[in-house]
């Protein structure tokens, strides 16, 4: 063997090892982002489903008995209760609202989720203070028990509370938890607005689409009248 080819044999070796470690390097980020993503899209769903659930909670248990009591009446008592939407209309108004938000968070981008989420935390945190507040209110009670009984000034008796306003307040908290979701992935989730479904065609591709009906195939012409399109344009 000549000098000149065992001098030209290790040079070839030493730049075989580099390729493998150049994908790999370039696979990196592209697996790591993959399980944020998944993450993201996780709470998502997570924040759906809460939001509904505690919107849900605080407009049901508006409708239910939240406290209930005895009221004098002549020689005896009768029970008197009252309900959620009786004591405080705030959980259910505040529910509907955060309801709302949770939907315009993808109806909007950037900035304007922030402001929502925001908007959608503050709802949830409303319904649960005024639904632990309304728990131990007992005007609504007084109220029907003047009524009950006729007398202006009628007491009640002990306050009995049910679950139904802690049952609105963990709505509540549900509703907390989708917001606080959507502040920290919003700017990943997916949005209308940036849906193509959702976007007009711009006019240089309706014309571009006008350009290429081809008049000698009937297909072509009958696809324009269905878009709503003259098929004679173009076509000279």
């Amino acid at each position: 063997m000549s000098a000149s080819q065992e001098t030209s044999a290790p040079s070839e070796q030493p730049e075989q090892p580099e390729q493998p470690e150049q994908e790999s390097a370039g696979a990196r980020p592209a697996a790591a982002s993959r399980p944020g993503r998944r993450g993201a899209y996780r709470a998502l769903a997570v924040a759906l489903l809460g939001g509904a659930v505690g919107a849900a909670l605080a407009l049901i248990a508006s409708g239910q008995t939240w406290s209930e009591s005895t009221a004098s009446f002549a020689q005896g008592t009768v029970p008197v209760h009252a309900s959620g939407g009786d004591v405080t209309g705030l959980p259910s108004a505040l529910a509907l609202v955060g309801l709302a938000a949770l939907v315009a968070v993808f109806a909007v981008r950037r900035a304007g989720r922030l402001v929502v989420a925001g908007l959608l935390t503050l709802c949830g945190a409303g319904v649960v203070a005024s639904a632990l507040a309304g728990s131990r209110d007992t005007a609504a009670l007084t109220e029907e028990a003047a009524k009950t009984s006729g007398l202006a000034d009628s007491g009640i008796g002990t306050l009995d509370v049910t679950a139904w306003p802690y049952l609105s307040a963990a709505g509540g908290l549900l509703l907390v938890l989708a917001g606080v979701l959507a502040l920290r992935y919003a700017r990943v989730w997916p949005s209308m607005s940036g849906s193509a479904r959702y976007e007009r065609t711009p006019l240089r591709q309706r014309a571009a689409r006008q350009q290429r009906i081809d008049p000698d195939r009937p297909e072509d012409l009958w696809k324009a009248l269905d878009r709503g399109e003259d098929p004679t344009t173009g076509t000279a």
